[in-house]
């Protein structure tokens, strides 16, 4: 069964080899915050995983393809280099790779929408991770807007970050009122919606979010939210063709039973979740295809 994980996450070496001192000289407060945390017994909560490790990776879980997705950067200038990044990272794989770029409204209206379109001519499949509440602009914030509504004239579909407002404190945890992914998916209905971390699962708690048509749910991180039950229990309230498989790689999903990250356990969980077989292939495959227009 062909599998495309829909989030995963790489950085520049620059980031890996010094994630603190990088994040430091470029300002991204938020990002080291969240990516040197330490577990109790001193490992790093997050991994920092070069191509090499990915495609490592993908290959012991059957994982064909990866999505690489940028993050929520708080520099447009961070934004940018990261985007360089990936545009080279799908040029030298472009059998198991493709990418979503990241943008910051407070590039400014010219600049936000060029890279958007820059993006989408490199090859781009999509946008996201984006995070407005951890990017300090307003949910309708003008530029953004304009950077929603071209990403649905484009067709690239944006992949938004959310927090369960019912989950642990973190460092660096942030509330994404779940009303604000709503109202976005209503006011751009053109736009393809990944809303990701089975989006808190809103529509389990909201009905009304269940009619969102331009939505689909990510399952990354799955496993350090949510027990194994939430794949039946969500795709029988929401259907299986909008689910995405994805992973969050490299963050450790089974701190307690792996010492790094790896694929393998979330592709096991997902296959003994008693879903039907027609279901796993839509996760794990074809809505990928259909929602990144995947060839």
């Amino acid at each position: 069964m062909p599998i495309v994980d829909s989030h995963v996450h790489l950085y520049p070496p620059e980031a890996n080899r010094d994630p603190a001192a990088w994040a430091a000289e470029r300002g991204e407060v938020h990002w080291a915050t969240l990516c040197t945390r330490q577990r109790k017994d001193g490992r790093p909560v997050q991994g920092f995983s070069n191509v090499a490790g990915l495609l490592r990776a993908m290959d012991a879980a059957g994982i064909g393809r990866a999505i690489l997705l940028g993050w929520y950067w708080e520099k447009p200038e961070t934004a940018a280099e990261q985007n360089r990044f990936y545009a080279a990272c799908i040029r030298e794989h472009p059998d198991r790779l493709s990418a979503c770029a990241t943008v910051h409204p407070n590039a400014g209206r010219g600049p936000a929408l060029d890279a958007v379109r820059r993006a989408h001519e490199a090859g781009f499949v999509g946008l996201g991770e984006l995070s407005p509440h951890s990017q300090h602009h307003a949910i309708d914030d003008p530029t953004f807007a304009e950077v929603l509504a071209l990403a649905g004239e484009l067709k690239m579909p944006v992949n938004l970050h959310v927090t369960d407002p019912e989950s642990r404190p973190f460092p660096g945890r942030i509330e994404t009122p779940l009303e604000d992914f709503a109202a976005l998916a209503r006011r751009f209905p053109t736009t393809t919606f990944i809303l990701a971390h089975w989006c808190g699962v809103l529509p389990l708690r909201d009905p009304t979010a269940r009619e969102l048509g331009n939505v689909v749910y990510d399952t990354a991180a799955s496993p350090l939210l949510y027990g194994p039950e939430i794949w039946r229990r969500f795709v029988e309230t929401v259907g299986a063709e909008r689910v995405l498989f994805g992973s969050d790689f490299p963050l450790n999903l089974y701190p307690r039973l792996e010492l790094e990250a790896e694929l393998v356990r979330l592709v096991a969980e997902a296959k003994t979740s008693g879903l039907p077989t027609g279901s796993l292939n839509g996760i794990f495959e074809r809505n990928a295809v259909r929602v990144f227009g995947l060839a």
